[in-house]
């Protein structure tokens, strides 16, 4: 029994010393989306890009909505030059991804209030944890 606890006892101090020692740094880093999206942006051509996002059936059903078919669409596309369709391209990559997120909450945020006000006015029972005013 004692050499057991001996034993344990030398790998401990092993360990705690061995934990002691200088280890090299590991550098590790956030990287945020527009690193990742310039990384790939430069991958597909301008005009590669545009043809591709004609191609989805998301984006063809939008064009024909407004009345653009999508062969149309990569007409006009062929027809611009080189630094219309890069500016285009440049665009895309700064619009944001996930629509208007904001109006979204301050649409919710309104609705909270006017459904607040109304309980405290005693008109509804939305909230348990408000007392209509007397």
């Amino acid at each position: 029994m004692m050499r057991l606890k001996k034993n344990i006892a030398c790998s401990l101090i092993v360990s705690l010393l061995g934990a002691g020692l200088p280890v090299p740094a590991a550098h590790a880093e956030m990287v945020t989306t527009t690193q990742v999206a310039a990384s790939q942006r430069g991958q597909i051509p301008p005009r590669e890009r545009l043809d591709a996002l004609l191609d989805r059936a998301d984006v063809r059903a939008a064009l024909e909505r407004r009345g653009v078919s999508a062969g149309e669409a990569k007409k006009r596309i062929a027809a611009l030059s080189d630094d219309e369709v890069q500016r285009i391209a440049g665009k895309l990559d700064s619009l944001p991804a996930g629509g208007d997120l904001e109006g979204v909450l301050w649409i919710a945020f309104l609705v909270f209030l006017v459904l607040l006000i109304t309980d405290i006015l005693g008109f509804t029972k939305v909230f348990s944890f408000t007392r209509p005013a007397k």
